[in-house]
């Protein structure tokens, strides 16, 4: 066993110490960036439970007049945040089903075979997820139009999922790209078909893959806000995005501040809830498709 020397074990600390300074810059603006977004978030629920004159006067924190749940009660129902909500999960669960149920086998055969043309359709999917909305908006709304689908749910439900399908298709391959041949080649040796090798078998091996995806797709869509508005032609259709701005137009005629930032608060949440209690598995989904099996 080698033994470290007097200046060896002194010389490593110090290194240690210079690594470290180093990182300290960085340290520090994370630092206060969390802090001011802490700071921020702490004032909005505040103000969420004060009442408009509190918030105008500045004294959103001190709740002077005590704590008022009942905003939250009628930013729901008056603001009508509870039909944005309901459509923008029912927006965020279609989109993250359909585009894991679509991108899953595409994935799978990208990934595990190799035909004339792989790469260039995996050249186009990386395309895709490049091109903005802005671009494409013009000829979806013209398709949609001729195909009598304005005006409903249905188009924004299919948006979603298209738009998804790039990005969760990619971001599967690695993973695929990863498993082991030995489990399709003792699975073939059994008698089993290709597809249920996939289903039963390839598919559940990369759950951790399927969560961490299905997690990103919903903050996509849950947070989207251009296609909603192109798209849905009325409030019952809109999702949160859209729906908060028509709320913020609202409050120029009601005043009622203390409803808007309860408004606020309802809306982030879902997204704030997944990031704080799944973001072990969003960073070890990520990490593992990283590392060869």
């Amino acid at each position: 066993m080698a033994v470290k020397t007097k200046s060896e074990a002194h010389k490593l600390p110090r290194q240690d110490l210079k690594k470290q300074f180093k990182l300290l810059p960085g340290h520090i603006i994370v630092g206060v960036w969390c802090l001011f977004t802490l700071i921020m978030l702490l004032w909005i629920v505040c103000a969420s439970l004060s009442t408009s004159p509190e918030i105008m006067r500045g004294n959103a924190m001190k709740f002077q007049s005590g704590v008022h749940f009942e905003n939250y009660l009628r930013a729901w129902t008056a603001n009508n945040i509870s039909a944005f909500f309901l459509n923008s999960l029912l927006y965020a669960i279609c989109a993250m089903t359909g585009s894991v149920l679509i991108s899953a086998p595409a994935a799978y055969v990208l990934a595990r075979r190799i035909f004339r043309g792989n790469a260039v359709i995996r050249s186009g999917f990386i395309t895709a997820m490049s091109i903005p909305q802005i671009m494409i908006v013009l000829p979806l709304f013209s398709m949609a139009t001729r195909a009598g689908l304005t005006g409903s749910k249905v188009v924004l439900i299919l948006l979603y999922i298209g738009m998804q399908i790039p990005y969760t298709t990619t971001f599967l391959i690695t993973f695929f790209a990863n498993l082991s041949s030995t489990y399709e080649e003792a699975a073939a040796i059994d008698g089993c078909p290709p597809m249920r090798i996939f289903w039963k078998i390839m598919l559940p091996l990369i759950q951790p893959g399927i969560v961490t995806v299905s997690i990103f797709n919903f903050m996509n869509v849950w947070n989207e806000y251009f296609m909603s508005l192109i798209f849905a032609s009325n409030e019952r259709n809109m999702s949160v995005g859209p729906g908060l701005k028509s709320v913020l137009t609202a409050m120029q005629y009601t005043g009622d501040w203390g409803g808007l930032f309860a408004a606020v608060v309802i809306v982030f949440l879902p997204t704030l809830l997944l990031f704080v209690l799944l973001s072990k598995t969003i960073i070890g989904g990520i990490t593992n498709g990283g590392v060869k099996g």
